[in-house]
């Protein structure tokens, strides 16, 4: 019989070496364990560490700068989310950028303020007040890639020392004097020094910039500028430079003398001659303006549509922006954006679309700004009216699926407004562009998490708006997707600012029969353009025309005759058919979407109802899934409301 504690074949030596290495591998696991906690509380106290210096030295910044709009950065609240002009790093733990623009900065710039934060990428104070010399620890920052200082008054030299990662330098009209360094800066791409008190010759390095980085430098010279002088005698002098004082003065005299004679006749019958021919000219261009001045105009509104699609610089914007209200551009409260008019026209823009309300550009001010501009057109109310109707906009609050307004312009010739850019583009887009080989569709997941967003804003801007408060113009163009494809309704209740919508939009399509039929907008007719807007989602069919997609469809009359055949497989898009166990969801989905076209407003529901019934089907997602199977033998009991 063997012995307690030793199992036949095995050495209790052994057994006693085992059990030591298995005490030490256990202490060796939790000293490693204990170092990476260590190691873990080490850089979170030294991220947390960063980040208290970076809001140090931005509060005494705003401590020491005087500024005329109120800044609310609060040392109690998170500098990442909530400080007006300020952008983190992705992770939280520091700062990167800073875009105060147009705030009402005024005074110098301390040193060692804005300096301290090693870690800034951007700096954006144009269009302020700033003076007194540009501390050198700023441009030195080595982290430094754009730098926006335009329209202040900085003074004195332009700092020698500056990060060799800058790409944008900015510094014109302000009044910077003496020479410019010569700046080794290998990534600069963009330069502009316009406008300044700069005097010498441009250095080597930067006369591969245009003459539009150099302008406004009276006493600048060289290339890309004309090539300064070199004080030498004139060409004319030279030749008598080896003569002797008498000698030069008489040759001086005598050349005095020949103009004084012949040249001042010649002068005098040539003055007359242009006299004459200017006189003419003008009474030519009179008589054939007042001739031809139809034929002129319609030659001159052909240029201008054609410069509407260009961009926001072109002169026939700039011509209906008023002299006296160039900087009247209105921002709301929870805007931290602090341009002005100015800086949209100089941005550089591309036209993003056409729509019923008039042509929206993507206007990039700079690095990390980026906005879209709505330019608007055919607007037939007053500016009073206009503007409490954006006020009332404004109004329904802060909503993760609702595009705020940030600002707006009115003048007598243009009405802009301006929102937040989206880089992922809009739920249309997404359906329908890229049709072809190498298309990266959109999954069922991602289709009903967009689904139910679009509701939730829609249901937001009803409730919120009081019961007549509509959208007036769903569809997939104007839901907008995140970086993280969530949605987010734009472009709501600007209907109101117009006496009536183009005729050509009055077409089937989105539209509910009664605001075809006799323009009774409501919310019952928001519900059914929603219901539209799932059916598209749904079948990937679109109901208008757009750009390069030809197959357009009244979609509910499609979906109707379809479900009725009982062939209600053949309604989903072919795109989600490889997903697996989807059917019941699309399902419901089709179920609520046919709910919300029924040709009779009362028989709609309202978006709150249509939230909660999305929100059911997300309930149902996962493990409970049907098979595909069960589904297909359940497609023929649906039936038309």
């Amino acid at each position: 019989m063997p012995r307690i504690g030793k199992k036949p074949g095995v050495k209790l030596e052994n057994l006693y070496y085992l059990r030591l290495s298995s005490l030490k591998l256990q202490m060796k696991l939790r000293f490693g364990t204990a170092v990476n906690l260590l190691l873990l509380l080490v850089i979170s106290a030294v991220a947390s560490s960063d980040l208290n210096s970076d809001k140090k030295a931005l509060l005494q910044f705003a401590a020491s700068v005087p500024h005329v709009r109120k800044l609310y950065w609060n040392s109690s609240n998170p500098i990442c989310t909530s400080w007006i002009g300020i952008t983190c790093s992705k992770d939280g733990t520091r700062v990167v950028a800073i875009h105060l623009p147009g705030i009402g900065l005024y005074g110098s710039i301390p040193d060692k303020t804005i300096g301290n934060l090693d870690a800034l990428r951007v700096i954006s104070l144009h269009t302020n007040f700033l003076d007194g010399n540009l501390p050198s620890d700023i441009l030195s920052i080595p982290a430094l890639r754009s730098v926006y200082l335009r329209k202040n008054n900085f003074s004195g030299g332009i700092p020698v020392s500056l990060s060799p990662g800058i790409s944008v330098l900015d510094l014109s009209s302000n009044s910077f004097s003496g020479k410019i360094p010569n700046l080794e800066l290998p990534r600069l791409r963009l330069l502009n020094l316009s406008y300044n008190s700069l005097d010498g010759s441009i250095p080597y390095a930067l006369q591969k910039f245009p003459i539009s980085s150099f302008i406004g430098n009276s006493h600048l010279c060289g290339p890309p500028l004309t090539y300064c002088s070199r004080l030498s005698p004139s060409p004319l002098s030279a030749p008598e430079s080896s003569s002797s004082p008498e000698i030069v003065g008489s040759h001086r005299a005598a050349s005095s003398i020949k103009l004084n004679t012949g040249a001042i006749a010649a002068i005098a019958v040539g003055g007359s001659f242009l006299l004459i021919l200017l006189v003419l000219a003008i009474l030519l261009r009179c008589r054939k303006k007042k001739s031809n001045s139809g034929g002129t105009r319609v030659i001159k509104t052909k240029a201008s549509s054609i410069a509407k699609t260009e961009n926001l610089k072109s002169e026939d914007f700039g011509s209906g922006v008023q002299e006296a209200e160039k900087n009247k551009l209105v921002f709301f409260q929870r805007c931290s954006y602090t341009f002005d008019l100015e800086d949209l026209l100089r941005a550089s823009a591309e036209v993003l679309g056409k729509g019923s309300y008039g042509t929206a550009y993507k206007a990039i001010l700079d690095e990390a700004t980026t906005v879209v501009v709505k330019r608007l057109k055919e607007v037939g109310i007053g500016k009073k009216e206009f503007e409490q109707h954006l006020e009332t906009l404004n109004g329904l609050g802060i909503h993760p699926n609702v595009l705020p307004l940030l600002a707006y312009y009115y003048s007598k010739d243009e009405k802009l407004l301006v929102y937040e850019y989206m880089p992922a583009s809009s739920l249309c887009s997404a359906l329908h562009g890229n049709r072809g080989a190498g298309r990266t569709p959109l999954d069922w997941d991602t289709r009903l998490n967009v689904a139910l967003g679009a509701a939730r804003g829609l249901a937001h801007i009803h409730s919120e708006g009081g019961t007549k408060f509509t959208h007036g113009n769903i569809k997939s163009s104007n839901i907008l997707l995140t970086d993280g494809l969530d949605a987010c309704v734009t472009d709501f209740s600007l209907g109101p600012l117009f006496n009536s919508i183009a005729t050509k939009y009055r077409v089937a399509g989105y539209r509910a029969p009664e605001v075809i039929e006799a323009q009774k907008i409501s919310q019952k007719s928001d519900v059914y353009s929603f219901g539209v807007l799932l059916l598209e989602i749904l079948t990937g069919k679109s109901p208008i025309q757009y750009m390069g997609y030809d197959e357009v469809i009244d979609l509910p009359r499609w979906v109707r005759s379809v479900v009725r055949e009982e062939w209600t497989a053949e309604v989903f898009d072919a795109e989600l058919m490889k997903y697996q166990n989807i059917e019941e969801e699309m399902v419901q989905l089709l179920q609520i979407a046919l709910s919300c076209v029924a040709k009779g407003v009362d028989m709609r529901p309202c978006m709150d109802d249509v939230v909660r019934m999305i929100e059911e089907i997300r309930g149902s997602e996962g493990d409970n899934r049907p098979s595909s199977e069960d589904n297909r033998s359940k497609d023929s009991n649906v039936q038309t409301p």
